[in-house]
């Protein structure tokens, strides 16, 4: 608990100084354009076997754990966001664990594949990586889906970052509230871009729109650079992106960055201003990955895997390589991961329904 509380007081000491040092080099955030990965949705497939509890169960009862290697399950390619955080935990779990960590790419139907090999995982010694759509959003958007996010057990929140609100040039506004004033004094003359329906990148826009009376309509992209493409060319006059595809064309003038879609200011983007400085009512729309088990792994097991793994996230060293890849470093509790979950499925269930958005 006191190794917790220190590491909270940390960054809760980064984040206060955010203001005062500036935004963080383009050159370091190379790999951010992957978080597109984490926005887009994942499918998390179910446990449909139902003797998966007891034998996870007799995998552990014949020894310590781990009695083999661990393997750590990426539903996408390597070089996404998942993959990277994934390598960043292999080497440093294997010394703590002693066993070897073995990161396994199962890329393919964004990410259901995956997810399916670790929802189904009998061994007690199989986790994965899983993004925010995935746990939050896509159960929403597919009542008929043959799986629920109940199939797995929360670990830990590797890493976090706010969305990017960009504009085009062409849209005239002094700073982030002249910015709102003219946004809703367009009324429905405006294009909004996104990631595609039911990403991150819509639905806060759509939480945004429903607390300032903006009225922009939505015009779905495939990927980041057709957005800020379209901005350019005057199709579209604004935007909420991952900040590493979008916070390097701002600084380089091609787009103009708003504000960030958190309640606060990020050390990612700490000269950017946050919704409330910018008049709008207070809100954390957020993407991030998270480690994450089968949902019938053994306690033992989980409350020793957990304690690793978020002692690695912690770590100074593994501070600066998310810092590096564009994420805040969390290590967060499993129980704190759990209300994350909670909470925003219910805020995003809440905006797909009022206003009836459907894949």
């Amino acid at each position: 608990m006191n190794a917790e509380r220190k590491y909270e007081t940390r960054m809760n000491a980064e984040r206060a100084s955010a203001g005062r040092t500036g935004l963080i080099s383009p050159a370091r955030r190379h790999h951010l354009a992957a978080l597109l990965a984490s926005a887009s949705g994942l499918v998390l497939p179910a446990l449909t076997a139902s003797g998966h509890a007891s034998a996870q169960a007799a995998a552990t009862r014949a020894g310590p754990w781990p009695q083999r290697p661990v393997k750590l399950v990426v539903g996408f390619p390597a070089g996404t966001s998942p993959d990277l955080n994934a390598r960043m935990l292999a080497d440093p779990l294997a010394q703590a664990l002693g066993v070897s960590v073995v990161v396994e790419n199962r890329a393919g139907a964004a990410g259901v594949i995956g997810a399916e090999a670790v929802a189904k995982a009998t061994d007690g010694h199989t986790f994965g990586i899983i993004g925010i759509a995935a746990l939050t959003i896509v159960p929403h958007l597919n009542p008929k889906l043959p799986y629920s996010p109940k199939d797995f057990k929360p670990v830990t929140v590797i890493g976090s970052s706010p969305m990017l609100i960009v504009a085009a040039n062409s849209v005239q506004f002094k700073d982030a509230t002249d910015f709102f004033r003219v946004a809703r004094e367009s009324g429905s003359r405006w294009n909004y871009g996104s990631l595609g329906v039911g990403s991150t990148a819509h639905l806060g826009v759509e939480l945004i729109k429903a607390s300032t009376g903006i009225e922009a309509q939505h015009v779905p992209f495939n990927g980041a650079p057709a957005v800020m493409a379209a901005m350019v060319n005057g199709d579209v006059q604004f935007a909420s992106l991952p900040i590493g595809a979008a916070l390097a064309q701002a600084q380089a003038g091609r787009i103009r960055a708003v504000a960030l879609t958190s309640a606060s200011r990020s050390i990612l983007a700490s000269g950017v201003p946050s919704l409330p400085e910018a008049g709008v009512a207070a809100l954390d729309i957020e993407i991030w990955n998270a480690v994450m088990a089968p949902a019938n792994t053994p306690k033992p097991v989980m409350d020793k895997f957990s304690r690793a793994v978020q002692v690695i996230i912690r770590s100074e060293d593994s501070r600066q390589k998310l810092f590096a890849q564009g994420w805040r470093a969390d290590g967060t509790t499993p129980e704190a991961l759990e209300r994350r979950i909670r909470d925003e499925s219910a805020m995003f269930a809440a905006v797909i329904k009022k206003r009836g958005i459907t894949i």
